[in-house]
Formats: structure tokens, C-alpha cells, sequence
């Protein structure tokens, strides 16, 4: 087959961005397979090309570049495919509007896969006739806005598939849209096995990683490791990951630990990449969040042997980790019992080593090898049925692009009456 997938930026650092690598470098082993990034802002994809995968590129943003797209009129104008409830619509123009649709027009793959909503708008409305549509969800659709849920549900009528990162968002797009014909199915994320030998439970650190930002609740995890230091002073922390561009978060941390004094305890790293050495490094992993839409640093931590104490927050951990047997699963928000299994691991060394153990055997089921595979079915059984096998037929499309039709129109008309508005009101 041939897979093409379309990715917001290929050149930069993030969690879809890095599990497309992994798929991507999977399925190259046995099919055609390209990632076509709208944007590129740089030489070389930050991550690392994936082996076996050809890169390409639909808007240039390198300012050094002869094809530097960043003059061009229509960069400058709003988009009017990308959707507005789609976080990223500022950055989205009629530049881009033209550049994926002529894309998508004259795409000759098997399949095309969208990796955010405002992408798989693009490919419902734009890909031609023939190729096999699916939509990725790597958040949740609980995670997004009235406007951009109401968008999905229509939109998404025109793909063939949706996969989403956990069963739990697969149950909540199959019962709360109305999507006929779609196949709705929940494939994990998938994370490579270590180029380091993993953890071996003897360091006193514990880790977490991940952006500095309010939904991941470092302040909770911070009080919990104030009750751990009370009784084990000889054990540490260390977060890892950069602060937004306000530097707020990373700043209440820092005022946060000294005033618990825990100055000598708990340690702002900063990014890394990669991160696997580091993870060896502690004995114990944590994630405080109080929304986690997979738990990518979950699976990463036990791929490098280290039990998780993990909220059981919606949608991923629960799914992830087996609560007692290779990590641990606390309420969210609950600090004593986020210090209680953390300490229950660091008090007993047996425990940590064989709960460590468990996360590594359990964490081989993320290998991209096999998420790759069950990817591979759902295409391969899409593109078997072909165009005319699918229970969508040519007059149902035709009834929901008119339907969008007058949707866009709608939202057009609010869109200048909220700019009217918006004008009006004194500075």
C-alpha cells in the first residue's frame, strides 16, 4: 500500500509528531509511506527523519529558503477550510487552504491519514475519491470545543475511519456523534524499545517529564514528594520538560519548592532528547495530570523499567498501567495518596525491582512493530472493500458536502457579525 500521512509540522517537538515517526518508520518496512507536513520551518525534522520514509513539505517558513512562503499574499489571509475551533487556526491561511487541496486532489495514495481535526476537515472535504480517508484523534473529543465538536460531527461523516488512542474516546465518538458507515477504532500510541539498558531500581530518584503546564498538576506532585523527603530525605525528584512562553508555570514550581524547602529535593530539568537516558537514571516514575488523552511519558517510563504512580485520570492510565502490579493508579488530585504510593514503592526495595519488571514486560504490547500491524489491518481491510464497497455512497457525500456547504455559510455570516461587534466595542 501506499500511506500517506499529513502532519501539522513535521520539524518540530511533540507527542503526534513523534508517534507518526514511529508508525510512519513501521509500516515503511513493507509499504510505501510518506509524511507530508504542511509546514517546515527548518533544514532537518527535529526528531530525526524516520528510516525509510519519504519527507515532504506543502508551505516553506525558512527564511533563507528561494521558495519562502512567507511573503506569498494569501499567507496572510484567515483560512476558510481549516476550522476555527481547531486550536492551530491562527496559523492556518488560504495559502494553506489551496496548498493542501492541491495536494489532496492529486494524492495518489491508498491511504491518507489527517493527525489533528483540522486536518482530517481537510481530508474529509478535499482528498479525491478513491483513496481510503481515516482520522487520527491523538487528544480526545471531550478535549475539544463546542464549535470544533459540532464541526467533527459533520465533517468526519465523509471518512472512512477514526482511530482514537484509548477505548475510552472510541466510546465517546461512537456514542455521542452520529457517524454511519464510519469504523471508529482505538489503537495506543506506540513507543520504541530503548537503545539503554533499563533501570535497575537501585537510584533514589524519581521521575517525571513532560511540558510545565497547569493540566499536568506538578504543584500536587511536588507537595506529594514534600510528605516522601519527610520520611526518606535520602530520595529525590527530578521533572523534566520546558515552561511555556510565559515561564508562569515554571515559576510557581520554583516558588513552590522553596517554600517547601525542598531545594535539595526536587530538581526543574529542563527538556531532554531523548529522554530514555534519563528515565534510567530514577527508580520510579510519576504523572500527576488531571487529563491525560494517551500517557505517552507512562509508556516511556516502563519501556525503560520504571513502575508508574499515575492518576487515574481520563482517558489513558487506567488503560496503561494495571494498578498493583506494574505501577500504581491514585485519584486524581489527591496528594497523601500520591506520597502513599510513591513511598510504598520506595520502602520496599523487592517490590520497586519486581513492579519495574512488570512495566517492562508490559510495555512491549506499545512496540511500534505491533501497534504498526493492527493499523495495517484496519487499512488493508478499507482499501480491500474499495470505493464501492463502503456503506457511504456517492449520494450521501454529496448530501454532506451540500449540507457543509451551507454550514460554512452559516459560520461565515456569525464569523463578520462577531468581527463587527468586536470592532465596535471601544478600545
Amino acid at each position: 500500500m501506499h500511506i500517506s500521512f499529513l502532519l501539522h509540522n513535521a520539524y518540530g517537538i511533540g507527542g503526534t509528531i513523534r508517534t507518526t515517526f514511529n508508525l510512519a518508520a513501521a509500516l515503511a518496512e513493507r509499504h510505501e509511506v510518506e509524511i507530508v507536513s504542511v509546514f517546515r520551518h527548518r533544514e532537518e525534522p527535529t526528531l530525526g527523519a524516520p528510516a525509510g520514509v519519504t519527507m515532504k513539505h506543502l508551505v516553506d517558513l525558512r527564511r533563507n529558503s528561494p521558495s519562502y512562503d512567507g511573503d506569498h499574499p494569501d499567507y496572510k489571509k484567515p483560512a476558510k477550510v481549516f476550522p476555527r475551533g481547531d486550536g492551530r487556526w491562527k496559523q492556518y491561511s488560504r495559502l494553506t487552504d489551496a496548498r493542501i487541496a492541491a495536494h489532496l486532489k492529486t494524492l495518489q495514495a491508498d491511504v491518507v491519514v489527517g493527525t489533528r481535526p483540522g486536518l482530517n476537515v481537510h481530508i474529509a472535504r478535499q482528498a479525491r475519491r478513491g483513496a481510503v480517508r481515516v482520522g487520527q484523534e491523538h487528544l480526545t473529543l471531550d478535549s475539544h470545543g463546542y464549535r470544533l465538536r459540532r464541526e467533527i460531527g459533520h465533517r468526519y461523516a465523509l471518512l472512512d475511519a477514526i482511530t482514537t488512542v484509548t477505548e475510552a474516546d472510541a466510546r465517546s465518538y461512537r456514542g455521542r456523534l452520529k457517524l454511519p458507515g464510519v469504523r471508529i477504532d482505538a489503537v495506543p500510541n506506540s513507543v520504541p524499545a530503548p537503545g539503554v539498558e533499563p533501570a535497575d531500581s537501585t537510584a533514589k530518584w524519581v521521575v517525571a517529564a513532560g511540558r510545565l503546564t497547569r493540566v499536568k498538576r506538578y504543584d500536587l506532585l511536588v507537595e506529594a514528594f514534600a510528605k516522601v523527603a519527610a520520611t526518606r530525605p535520602d530520595w529525590r525528584l527530578r521533572i523534566y520538560g520546558s515552561g511555556d512562553a510565559t515561564g508562569n508555570e515554571k515559576n510557581a514550581l520554583r516558588a513552590l519548592i522553596e517554600e517547601r524547602g525542598l531545594h535539595n529535593h526536587v530538581f526543574l530539568m529542563g527538556p531532554a532528547n531523548p529522554l530514555e537516558p534519563e528515565w534510567v537514571k530514577g527508580s520510579i516514575a510519576a504523572v500527576t495530570s488531571r487529563l491525560e488523552a494517551f500517557g505517552m511519558t507512562i509508556v516511556e517510563a516502563m519501556r525503560c523499567g520504571l513502575p508508574v504512580v499515575s492518576t487515574d485520570c481520563p482517558h489513558g492510565p487506567g488503560e496503561i498501567i494495571e494498578d498493583g502490579v506494574d505501577g500504581r493508579l491514585v485519584p486524581v488530585g489527591d496528594v497523601d495518596a500520591i506520597a502513599g504510593a510513591l513511598l510504598g514503592l520506595i520502602q520496599d526495595d523487592d517490590l520497586r525491582r519486581r513492579t519495574g519488571q512488570a512495566a517492562l514486560a508490559a510495555s512491549r504490547r506499545f512496540d511500534p512493530v505491533r501497534i504498526a500491524e493492527r493499523h495495517e489491518a484496519i487499512f488493508a481491510e478499507l482499501v480491500a472493500q474499495g470505493t464501492n464497497g463502503r456503506s457511504r455512497s456517492r449520494v450521501r457525500d454529496t448530501l454532506h458536502r451540500t449540507r457543509g456547504a451551507l454550514l460554512d455559510a452559516a459560520y461565515t455570516v456569525r464569523y463578520k457579525a462577531a468581527d463587527v461587534l468586536r470592532k465596535g466595542k471601544p478600545a
